[in-house]
């Protein structure tokens, strides 16, 4: 059911019309006699893609773990408001549900979560989204939970030796600030588990060797992120209990450790960012750091979320590794022996997961075209051998991407995706250039990347042209460009997003009267900062976007707590620079419409920070629009939910930029909206 912000009905419709002056119908197309085309405006072009087919079909999926000789991996499930179950995939061929949607499988360790589940025979020792209890699952028994109240766990692995399996786990169990550790849990019934390393303020990846000998470890500490300085630490595993005589490898050396994995034959492999780029390490027999592949590539990914696998072993001698390097990915086999290297794919957006099953190796691909999976690595190929039910899109009105660079003020190379309008049916006039939707990614620190995405073909198929933003910060650059923002958020990714757009202007591919920005939380930020501080965008549209960086800073969570003190600076409250880059602060610079849309239960963005905009804007005569969506967190996660989100931005462009969206668009309020200018 659509929510309560939209007027549905013959009667709605035609008093809204009367109200706002819209007309609804519309009008018949000219016909171009050269091609044969119809000459309709940009935006309000025909579009087969609709907010359900990006929207209404589960296609998140990942976390993929080998178990006796079968792959489980988490799925999304649409017809379930987002929940999450397990699928277990046999011979390649047949998919059973190992673990049911409404069980809802997240975990939400560092809030962010990841890694939620672990199999072992056949059992699985899985995190529930709504207790964060976790649970023992076998075959015709009652799901058992295995931990307390208060706590939460994840990254876990098996440690057979001792019948237990190792955690990260966090207790929230007292009112300050949580504590976390690696802890032991007992197979077979509830309890506190054994406390194994205790101290620091954060742990991943717990790794066993395969002598069960070994545990390895990463460690960190405020105000470091994981991709910051990370600590690779390793102890000796006690059969009857307990990690001895810990040791910390490598601390002379600065960066951000990651992806900490045993070789078949118990080397210690990780991957790191010590010269800029996270390239494989090893600690070889006489215990001295050796790099395995110098490339000027990205083998990692930020760990926003526990449980990334960029390589695995295909045997002692090689490893199926995949990195990123400026936006394409690629899969290559390395033989460690030699260092020889040989592509095995190049034609995917984002590779992921990349793990060992009994076939072979495996990972979740996104192409830059529709097709994605799960793919099996053949030889100097790969197979696909699971694909989600997705909507089938034409390939006619498919728009690929360009990728751009630019230069920043302080001269720095900017990247992005340029998608520009496509469809086969339509040509605007002659004298239009397209509508441009700027998109900015959160994190910061996450990135754009040539994925397939149906939510930007939504756009460039209504006749939109969209810029996907790597701006100054992002990952995927290398260490220095993933800095590049530290001291100087809330700035430098603003001036980046105004340089795009002139840069597009000035190519004479865009519309400079119709430009709009669109990004969630960090990427909200930059969006509320362009419209206080600058009059190049003539709209923004924020998704849980941070306004007030002090009261991010006091609301923050451990994970988080620190990170302005990276992306701001120190001492940011007493020389008040929280309150200088703040937009919540600097409303009165806002001139054009904003469109805000939050989670009403976001603990990362608590909804008070936008509707505190809303409630000014709307104050100070701003054309302005609110949709809060009661149970969601940060990220909308019921397909309605974005469903409805996507049908109202594209009413709100409607309206800004004076035309009529094809088909049944809901109607949304806008607030302040007989003061829209038409652009």
């Amino acid at each position: 059911m659509r929510h309560q912000f939209y007027l549905v009905g013959i009667f709605s419709a035609v008093l809204l019309a009367l109200l706002t002056g819209c007309d609804n119908s519309t009008p018949k197309p000219v016909i171009d006699k050269q091609s044969g085309l119809k000459i309709t405006p940009y935006g309000s072009w025909i579009s087969p893609i609709t907010a359900e087919d990006v929207y209404g079909l589960s296609d998140d999926f990942g976390e993929l773990q080998s178990v006796n000789g079968a792959l489980y991996f988490v799925q999304t499930d649409s017809a379930a408001a987002g929940r999450v179950g397990i699928k277990r995939l046999e011979d390649d061929t047949t998919i059973t549900t190992a673990v049911t949607s409404q069980f809802d499988v997240r975990s939400r360790v560092h809030e962010y979560g990841g890694s939620p589940f672990l199999g072992i025979g056949k059992s699985i020792f899985v995190s529930k989204a709504e207790d964060q209890l976790l649970y023992r699952i076998a075959p015709n028994q009652e799901p058992v939970p295995l931990t307390l109240s208060g706590t939460r766990h994840a990254d876990c692995v098996s440690y057979s030796k001792g019948s237990r399996i190792i955690c990260v786990r966090e207790d929230h169990r007292n009112s300050e600030e949580p504590t976390s550790s690696l802890v032991a849990l007992n197979l077979n019934f509830a309890g506190e588990g054994e406390t194994l390393i205790e101290g620091d303020d954060f742990y991943s990846s717990p790794r066993v060797s395969p002598d069960m000998k070994t545990l390895a470890w990463i460690a960190w500490q405020h105000p470091n992120m994981p991709w910051d300085n990370t600590e690779l630490w390793i102890g000796d595993l006690d059969p009857k209990g307990g990690v001895h005589n810990p040791k910390r490898l490598l601390s002379d050396k600065h960066g951000s450790i990651t992806q900490v994995l045993f070789s078949p034959s118990g080397q210690l492999y990780f991957v790191a960012d010590f010269d800029n780029w996270w390239n494989l390490y090893r600690i070889n027999s006489a215990g001295k750091l050796e790099q395995v592949l110098d490339k000027d590539a990205e083998f990692a990914v930020p760990d926003w979320k526990l449980g990334n696998h960029n390589y695995a072993f295909e045997s002692d001698n090689t490893i199926i590794a995949s990195y990123s390097d400026k936006g394409q990915a690629s899969l290559i086999r390395i033989f460690l022996d030699t260092g020889i290297t040989e592509s095995i794919a190049v034609d995917f957006g984002e590779i992921s997961q990349v793990v060992k099953g009994e076939s072979g190796i495996y990972f979740v691909g996104n192409k830059v075209t529709p097709e994605k999976g799960i793919y099996r690595v053949n030889g100097r190929g790969t197979d696909l051998i699971y694909s989600p039910k997705v909507p089938v899109i034409d390939p006619r009105y498919i728009s690929r991407a360009e990728s751009i660079s630019f230069n920043s003020n302080d001269g720095e190379t900017i990247y992005g995706y340029f998608y520009g309008p496509k469809n086969p049916d339509y040509i605007a006039p002659n004298d239009m250039r397209p509508p441009l939707i700027v998109m900015l990614h959160s994190g910061p620190t996450a990135k754009a990347s040539l994925a397939f995405r149906r939510d930007i073909q939504f756009w460039t198929s209504r006749g939109f042209a969209v810029l996907d933003l790597n701006y100054r910060g992002s990952s995927g650059f290398g260490r220095a460009y993933r800095q590049s923002l530290y001291g100087k958020w809330g700035i430098a990714d603003v001036e980046d997003a105004v340089r795009a757009a002139g840069y597009l202007v000035n190519k004479g591919w865009v519309d400079g009267t119709k430009l709009v920005m669109r990004g969630s939380s960090a990427g909200g930020l930059t969006v509320l900062s362009a419209l206080a501080f600058y009059d190049t965008f003539k709209a923004g549209v924020s998704y849980a976007g941070i306004s007030d960086m002090e009261v991010l800073s006091r609301d923050a969570h451990k994970f988080e707590s620190s990170y302005l003190e990276l992306l701001v600076g120190k001492n940011s409250v007493e020389n008040n620079v929280y309150r200088e880059r703040s937009p919540l602060h600097h409303l009165d610079g806002v001139k054009e419409p904003l469109l805000l849309i939050q989670g009403g239960d976001d603990p990362v963005v608590l909804a008070k920070q936008s509707t505190k905009v809303f409630n000014e804007l709307k104050r100070r005569g701003i054309p302005t629009a609110y949709l809060e969506f009661e149970g969601e967190g940060h990220n909308l996660r019921d397909p309605e939910n974005k469903m409805t989100a996507i049908e109202a931005e594209l009413y709100f462009y409607g309206k800004v930029f004076g035309f009529t969206p094809a088909g049944h668009i809901p109607t949304l309020k806008i607030e302040n909206a007989h003061r829209l200018k038409r652009h």
